[in-house]
C-alpha cells in the first residue's frame, strides 16, 4: 500500500503562497512575552536550572529563524527577560532549517533543529544543558486546573497522539528513502 505523507503538498502549498507581510510589532512583542512568560514557569519548576543561569545573570542571547529574532536577557534570578532593544548580544543562535513544515517534521521525529551558534562558550554550554534537561511537566499543570484524572487522561491522549505523528513521519520517511535507494539502484 502506497500512502504518500501530506507533508509533501504541505509544503508546495506553502511554498506557492505569497509572502506574508509582517506582523504588527505589538503582536511580536505580546507573543515574545509570553514566550517569556512560560519560559520562565518552566525554569521555576526545576531550581537547578535557575541556579545554572543565575551564573550567567546580565548576559545576553538572540535567537534568529527567518526574519524573526528575540533577545533573552538572564535576570541576576537565573529566570529570563527580554533584553532592551539595542543590547549586545553575548551568543547569537540562527535555527538553520527555514522551512517551517520541515522544521515541525524534525520535531515530530524527535530530532533536535540545527543551529548555528556564535558568541560566548560557556552561555552557550548552560543553554543546551537546559534544552537537555529542562522538560515542562504539562501534566502537572494540567492537574491543578482540571484535577489529577483529567489531566493524566489528557495527557496520555496526547502522547498517543504524538506517537502516532512520529510513526508517521517516520513510515514516510523509509518510503522516501526506499525510493531513493531504487532509483539509484536502476
Amino acid at each position: 500500500m502506497n500512502t504518500r505523507s501530506p507533508f509533501s503538498f504541505l509544503h508546495r502549498l506553502v511554498a506557492q503562497l505569497p509572502r506574508p507581510p509582517r506582523a504588527p510589532q505589538w503582536l511580536v512583542k505580546g507573543t515574545q512575552h509570553r514566550l517569556v512568560l512560560l519560559l520562565n514557569h518552566v525554569l521555576q519548576q526545576e531550581p537547578a536550572a535557575m541556579q545554572r543561569l543565575q551564573r550567567q545573570g546580565g548576559r545576553v542571547a538572540r535567537l534568529h529563524w527567518r526574519s524573526l529574532h528575540m533577545a533573552l536577557q538572564v535576570t541576576p534570578a537565573g529566570l529570563l527577560d527580554l533584553a532592551p532593544e539595542g543590547a549586545r548580544a553575548d551568543l547569537q543562535a540562527w535555527f538553520t532549517q527555514t522551512a517551517p513544515l520541515e522544521l515541525a517534521r524534525g520535531a515530530l521525529a524527535g530530532e533536535r533543529p540545527e543551529i548555528r551558534i556564535e558568541g560566548d562558550v560557556q552561555l552557550a554550554a548552560d543553554i543546551q544543558w537546559l534544552a537537555q534537561n529542562l522538560r515542562w511537566d504539562i501534566e502537572e499543570d494540567l492537574a491543578r486546573l482540571l484535577g489529577d484524572t483529567p489531566a493524566h487522561l489528557l495527557a496520555g491522549g496526547a502522547q498517543q497522539v504524538l506517537a502516532a505523528l512520529r510513526r508517521f513521519v517516520a513510515r514516510g520517511r523509509a518510503q522516501a528513502g526506499a525510493k531513493t535507494d531504487a532509483a539509484a539502484g536502476t
